[in-house]
């Protein structure tokens, strides 16, 4: 049997699943996670396009946003908006976030 590397950008193919996608994956992601999440949805809608509306190049876009790229918080913005999203911050009020704080 021949295996090939899991790739969620494959399946990313609706609005709907990438907003949920994106969504599940900051709500319980570590920010690795997270840049990889907007790496996935980028390669999903096209690096070249994410690139020119970022103003950065396809090359940093791919090494910032892979498992170990470490991506300023100013990119992972750029790169959100690019997307059609915007970064929120909201009360952590369940999971290992509420354990913590109490």
């Amino acid at each position: 049997m021949k295996t090939t590397a899991f790739d969620p950008a494959e399946y990313l193919d609706d609005e709907e699943s990438i907003a949920e996608y994106l969504r599940l994956t900051c709500e319980d992601g570590a920010p690795a996670e997270i840049a990889a999440a907007l790496g996935a949805v980028a390669r999903a809608r096209g690096m070249t396009e994410i690139a020119a509306k970022t103003g950065l190049t396809r090359q940093a876009l791919y090494k910032a946003l892979s498992e170990d790229g470490n991506p300023e918080l100013a990119t992972i913005a750029k790169v959100a908006e690019a997307l059609g999203f915007r970064l929120a911050l909201v009360p952590a009020t369940h999971g290992r976030d509420a354990a913590s704080a109490a």
